[in-house]
């Protein structure tokens, strides 16, 4: 959904907290429905409603009410509501209990608020979404789209789109696999565009958000070569269920008016949950930065008397989307080991090119702390997928499926592989941590990040990191 009606909805809930609020405040206190046993004015309730309203504004983020979806149900949303609201309403009742009075005039009260809030919100938000709604009706707002398949399915797909607008869905062209149809062919007045080899140029230039993929169940490999080639853009893809069982558990499905089609990786993790994540990768940071430094001068000193070399060591990596950046570790090798050849060689046990004082620091992930840098910069953040050097994922793109999978979210100090498996030296080991690597995508949150970060304090504590 476009940010004029993000906007719109936050107007909207504010809104409804105040009428309701002040709602309630007014049948309590001056409709005189009620024994009145203080005074209260609305000049006295302005703070007190601000606070109200950061509390519904915490839960309804929470509850995913801002990650709407280009084209909402009203009704899958209104449950939304129903729900936090509802969570919200009790919790308030638990803080507010009294055990000696449990049925005072006071529970009462607060029943009506929650059905006042909840009459608001859902009245309010209602009429965005119907106003959205119609609009999509009318090509308004639609999505730019592309169907991967020249096929029966495909256009089935496409006629339904062409039939429901408000599913919010443009489609601007197909994109053929196979020889299924040559570029500059029409179907129901679509053209095709292009093939695979193509898809990833043909989504800039015409500024796609959205992929439906609609091949048959024995084109598995394809399904894989799409998610491969779009793998750093920023691109939505969809497809059919009986796709399902190669991408794992990362899904999210929605009809469309018969056919269901299932999100690959939908963004598990709610806008306000980025934004901890980023707060909480720049204070600490910092933190570590300021309490490291009076350490960190000292084992620059180590560094330059262990070996002949600068203290830091600096290496072009790929992160968010694929895009290159540097990233500055304590230098642990021998400074004239070189750059890799045409095959990166990866660290082993007892590797010659580690330093004395490397080694130390590498068992401990001291090496690692100049990346701080790195996450203040935005290049990376505290927890992810480690970013891998260029010829590096050259490699291992061509041997593991789906590699560049990884880049669908910023590369991180450490991770979920990180904590369970040690540094790779065999290939088995490589695509053991691409499985962890996958698994954290799919299951990210803040409480997920936590745990992994108390693990990585305990392995740097106990010096059982390789």
């Amino acid at each position: 959904m476009s940010r004029g009606y993000k906007a719109l909805l936050f107007v909207s809930d504010f809104l409804s907290t105040m009428s309701a609020f002040f709602g309630v405040y007014w049948l309590r206190y001056r409709s005189g429905l009620f024994p009145v046993d203080i005074e209260l004015y609305i000049s006295d309730l302005w703070l007190p409603a601000l606070f109200i309203y950061l509390y519904w504004l915490i839960f309804y983020f929470y509850f995913g009410l801002y990650h709407l979806p280009e084209a909402p149900s009203r009704t899958d949303e209104n449950v939304k509501v129903f729900k936090s609201t509802s969570y919200g309403v009790i919790l308030l009742f638990l803080i507010t209990f009294d055990v000696f009075n449990p049925f005072s005039l006071g529970r009462l009260i607060i029943i009506i608020y929650w059905l006042a809030q909840l009459f608001m919100t859902i009245l309010l938000r209602s009429i965005i979404l119907s106003v959205r709604h119609k609009q999509l009706m009318k090509g308004i707002g639609l999505t730019p789209s592309f169907i991967v398949g020249c096929n029966p399915k495909g256009y089935d797909i496409q006629q339904k789109i062409e039939k429901y607008p408000a599913l919010g869905y443009k489609v601007l062209g197909f994109i053929s696999t196979d020889g299924e149809a040559k570029t500059g062919e029409e179907y129901n007045g679509i053209p095709v565009l292009g093939d695979l080899e193509s898809v990833s140029s043909l989504i800039r230039k015409y500024q796609v958000r959205q992929l439906v993929v609609a091949f048959g169940s024995d084109k598995h490999d394809k399904v894989l070569e799409v998610i491969d080639k779009v793998a750093e853009t920023r691109v939505g893809i969809k497809i059919l269920p009986d796709m399902y069982d190669i991408i794992s558990g990362l899904a999210r499905t929605q009809q469309i008016y018969g056919i269901p089609l299932i999100d690959i990786n939908p963004g598990i993790m709610q806008p306000w949950e980025k934004a901890v994540k980023r707060l909480f990768d720049v204070l600490i940071s910092v933190l570590v930065l300021l309490v490291f430094l009076p350490f960190g001068l000292l084992l620059a000193l180590l560094i330059i008397l262990d070996s002949r070399g600068p203290v830091f060591y600096t290496q072009e990596r790929l992160g968010l989307y694929g895009k290159p950046f540097r990233i500055i570790k304590f230098r642990s090798m021998k400074h004239d080991v070189g750059e890799p050849g045409e095959k990166v060689i990866l660290t082993t046990k007892d590797d010659e090119r580690v330093t004395r004082i490397g080694k130390l620091i590498r068992r401990y992930r001291i090496d690692e702390v100049p990346q701080m840098l790195n996450v203040l910069k935005g290049d990376m953040s505290l927890i992810g997928p480690r970013p891998d050097m260029p010829k590096l994922t050259e490699q291992l793109e061509k041997q593991i499926p789906l590699y560049r999978h990884r880049m669908k979210v910023k590369p991180g100090i450490t991770g979920w592989a990180q904590i369970s498996v040690p540094y790779p030296q065999t290939q088995e080991e490589v695509i053991e941590k691409f499985n962890c690597d996958i698994y954290y995508i799919e299951n990210m949150s803040l409480k997920l990040d936590l745990k992994i970060i108390l693990n990585t304090i305990v392995i740097m504590f106990s010096g059982s990191g390789t």
